[in-house]
């Protein structure tokens, strides 16, 4: 028996922290896992960035709650969904992710959580576990599932190597580089033709 695992921002919603770094004229917001492969550094800086700019959750959540799902996102949710079951694995956090599933259809999210102060700032962050991604493709083979799985940025690539079957979606130059031995793929299409493949073999 088949199941899915995929990375969220990059996959189905254009990446938050760069829509918040439009919307607030902050380029430094603009780096995400697809530059830089140590979240807790990435993190590190961008709470530093909020603190320095006085922004709060509130004013990050304003900016998810006009975030639409890329384009042919739910189609292909829905595709997968009509005969297997997706587990949407991120390192995002539950204080961002409501509308976003909401608009995708209420999938399942495994993600992190933000530490926020009573005046909404948020100082730390809080992961579900080390290696998250890697750790539920490794307990869902255990109960015997075949994992396919996909992703674009850095921190996918334990995922995608655990898994029995991987793709890169539309990543950055970087990343292709520096994984070759992961099957890319560009547009839902392909990907879908690519599944299609796999879950046949």
């Amino acid at each position: 028996m088949h199941i899915f695992c995929s990375d969220l921002e990059g996959v189905f919603v254009p990446e938050i922290w760069i829509n918040v770094a439009i919307q607030t004229k902050i380029d430094d917001l603009k780096l995400t896992t697809r530059d830089i492969s140590d979240y807790d550094k990435l993190m590190k800086r961008r709470i530093a960035i909020l603190k320095e700019h006085g922004l709060t959750l509130h004013d990050i959540q304003k900016v998810i709650r006009n975030i639409d799902p890329l384009d042919g996102a739910v189609e292909f949710l829905d595709w997968i969904r009509s005969e297997h079951q997706i587990i949407i694995v991120s390192d995002t956090f539950v204080q961002f992710a409501g509308p976003l599933m909401k608009k995708l259809g209420r999938p399942t999210i495994l993600c992190n959580s933000l530490i926020v102060a009573p005046d909404g700032t948020i100082t730390g962050y809080q992961l579900r576990q080390k290696d998250g991604k890697r750790r539920v493709v490794e307990a869902l083979k255990s109960l015997d599932y075949r994992v396919i799985a996909f992703g674009d940025s850095y921190n996918d690539i334990t995922m995608l190597k655990t898994a029995d079957t991987s793709f890169l979606f539309c990543p950055p130059e970087n990343v292709k580089k520096e994984f070759p031995e992961i099957p890319v793929v560009e547009n839902y299409k392909t990907l879908k033709e690519s599944i299609q493949n796999a879950l046949n073999s």
